[in-house]
């Protein structure tokens, strides 16, 4: 399997889950909000934050710019002005990205087209994230592919062959990829999920593989991790009643605090494997484990019967699975009852 690495940290089989928090369009266009998320971020720990970034006039068709926009969650008369409030300038970027760096946390975004790929090239983003929309855009997948950076690419409402296409796409170009098993609902209801799409994409492409998640709660997101993950990206709110089409589907503080926590707690619980007696079960295993010892007071001289021993704690002596190595042995000497059995006192 590869790895990829984005800034310091590397991601792939055996790594550390790369955990991160989408701010999204949740900030309302307020950069104000923007910095309480990445507070909120960089307090659970996340490792990264990711923005959105369009040129709405080039991935939209007047028609749809033009279009009311007549819902709770619209900032604007048309969908046009609605996502005008919701994009940032290079002032306002250029603010988060630097509060980004005093929060030590990774600053990168989403790029809907090339123009918007252009514009974060001055941040010096890590890495470049695809969302499911434009898994398609292959005008946009090798415009983004030939800068070279890894390339976080979501695969929701895709087929397979469209995901070998966009492969192919990439692949051409730049071999750092990661994909992102993803479903385009939201919030996405649990038989809707398929977790089991993260194994067959790393078994077919051999690149890392992470969960992209629209979910109510954390539990799915942290199967993701025990099946395999090794990215996770949650939307993340400070509030799920907030106005916006995102935030129904979004962790608030307390949930991304707790998903980090607990994905940590399961990486480290998840162990190689190996079926051994590790040394803080030592003292349990002689306490709580079982010997075998007399059932009864045993004379000496008498030749031992299954009838004359049981298992009991502490488990110092020979183990049950010997008994085998005792029967038809003789006391060499006098045996108290429940006295452990073994070379001392049998011949």
């Amino acid at each position: 399997m590869k790895t990829i690495k984005i800034g310091n940290k590397t991601i792939g089989e055996g790594q550390p889950a790369f955990v991160v928090a989408e701010i999204g369009i949740n900030h309302q266009g307020s950069v104000e909000i923007a910095k309480k998320l990445i507070d909120v971020a960089s307090l659970a720990n996340a490792n990264a934050v990711k923005f959105q970034k369009r040129t709405a006039d080039l991935i939209l068709t007047k028609e749809a710019l033009n279009r009311p926009y007549e819902s709770p969650h619209s900032f604007g008369r048309t969908y046009g002005e609605h996502r005008a409030v919701l994009e940032f300038s290079e002032k306002e970027y250029s603010e988060i990205s630097k509060y980004c760096q005093e929060k030590k946390i990774i600053f990168f975004a989403s790029v809907w087209d090339e123009v918007s790929a252009d514009f974060m090239e001055q941040f010096k983003i890590p890495v470049y994230k695809i969302a499911s929309a434009d898994l398609t855009n292959r005008p946009l997948l090798e415009h983004v592919a030939k800068k070279g950076k890894p390339m976080i690419v979501s695969t929701g409402m895709s087929t397979q062959e469209e995901i070998d296409l966009a492969m192919k796409s990439i692949q051409k170009h730049n071999d750092q990829i990661a994909l992102m098993h993803c479903v385009s609902t939201y919030p996405s209801e649990f038989e809707q999920i398929n977790l089991r799409g993260i194994e067959k994409l790393k078994k077919r492409y051999g690149v890392p593989v992470g969960y992209s998640g629209h979910e109510r709660g954390i539990a799915i997101s942290l199967a993701a991790v025990a099946m395999g993950a090794d990215l996770v990206e949650r939307h993340i709110t400070l509030d799920r009643t907030m106005k916006g089409g995102d935030h129904a589907a979004s962790l608030e503080p307390q949930g991304i605090i707790k998903l980090v926590r607990d994905i940590r707690a399961l990486e480290q619980a998840r162990g190689t494997g190996e079926l051994i007696i590790i040394d803080e079960e030592v003292p349990i295993r002689h306490k709580l484990g079982k010997s075998l010892v007399a059932r009864k007071a045993i004379p000496r001289g008498t030749k031992i019967d299954e009838s004359m021993v049981i298992a009991k704690s502490p488990g110092t002596g020979l183990s049950p699975y010997r008994l085998h190595e005792v029967i038809g042995k003789t006391a060499k000497v006098d045996i108290k009852e429940d006295e452990q059995l073994g070379a001392n006192n049998l011949q």
